[in-house]
């Protein structure tokens, strides 16, 4: 038998995913933050950090901003996953990593399709592409918001959708379109035969948060914690290892708008997000007060939500130019 005592210490990523898990960060995070400590330490000749400081990571960061032209968003992030290793991972309290300038983000206006950019965009989507997107479209989710949905947080009844664990790990209301009640109740019936089928396999398990996993433990099975829009294939967990149904790929919606953005001839830059800017948008034509829309998008702060004022089709803000009056 191996004595354990003499068995290698962990490796240092591997011990910030272990402090990343422990924290219940998602597993988004965990390969983000992996990923830019691994590149700090690269870009400095494999030295551990340890070893380095202010000087080091100023010049990380310098280089990200300068040599690579990065997004202040990006930089904010590896300077975040900096910090993460410092504090929560070797234990070092270094105050002047938090006095480290931070990039600002640039303000600009977002991008915003007209109803009628929309309709044609929808009109060359079909199938679950095509009620995922509505979805964004008519309720003002996030792309991830909407996969992530649960077939329990669907409350056809009360015509509302409850949107679990948002951005900031926040829970609200958003409205759920009377169009979109019979297409979701027929991808619902779709998601129950593929769970029913999995669980006559021994399968069916979904993954949960992992206190929710040990405090009902049978609740991975469960049909209302089911995912809406199941992935058509199964996958293993990279953390647990187990096999699960996981739910349809981000990635795969994006192709999907972009693909029909393209054929519906619409020249804007076209992401699912867009669809969101949209949804807040035309809420604000349609006449709806901004408190009510920013809890329907989950602002923390209604500045957030006042950003969709400066894009109301009215024409530079509802001037009417000289150059009509001739």
């Amino acid at each position: 038998m191996t004595d354990s005592s003499l068995a290698p210490p962990p490796r240092l990523l591997d011990r910030v995913r272990e402090r990343i898990r422990v924290l219940h960060y998602s597993i988004r995070t965990e390969k983000a933050y992996a990923d830019w400590i691994k590149r700090f330490i690269l870009f400095h000749g494999k030295r551990h950090p340890q070893e380095m400081g202010a000087e080091e990571i100023t010049a990380f960061l310098s280089y990200l901003a300068v040599d690579r032209g990065v997004s202040a968003s990006t930089q904010n992030q590896a300077k975040a996953a900096l910090l993460f290793l410092y504090k929560e991972v070797l234990c070092i309290d270094l105050p002047w990593l938090q006095d480290i300038v931070t990039a600002k983000a640039s303000r600009r206006l977002p991008v915003v399709l007209t109803p009628h950019e929309v309709r044609d965009l929808l009109h060359h989507l079909d199938g679950t592409h095509w009620l995922v997107v509505s979805l964004l479209y008519g309720t003002g989710m996030r792309i991830l918001e909407a996969l992530h949905l649960r077939v329990k947080d669907v409350e056809f009844e009360r015509r509302e959708i409850v949107v679990r664990e948002g951005k900031g790990n926040k829970d609200r209301i958003t409205v759920l379109p009377e169009n979109l009640i019979m297409p979701l109740q027929t991808q619902i019936e779709h998601a129950r035969l593929l769970h029913e089928s999995d669980l006559k396999k021994g399968l069916g398990e979904v993954w949960l948060p992992d206190a929710l996993a040990r405090k009902y433990p049978r609740a991975a099975t469960a049909w209302g914690w089911q995912y809406v829009f199941p992935s058509p294939t199964l996958s293993t967990d990279p953390r647990s290892e187990k096999t699960r149904r996981h739910h349809l790929y981000e990635q795969t919606v994006q192709r999907a708008v972009s693909s029909a953005a393209k054929r519906a001839g619409i020249t804007k830059p076209c992401s699912p997000h867009v669809l969101r800017h949209s949804f807040a948008t035309h809420m604000l034509q349609a006449g709806y007060d901004i408190r009510t829309i920013q809890e329907l998008l989950g602002h923390a702060d209604i500045s957030t939500t006042m950003i969709y004022t400066h894009v109301l089709n009215k024409g530079g803000r509802g001037v009417r130019s000289p150059l009509d009056s001739l």
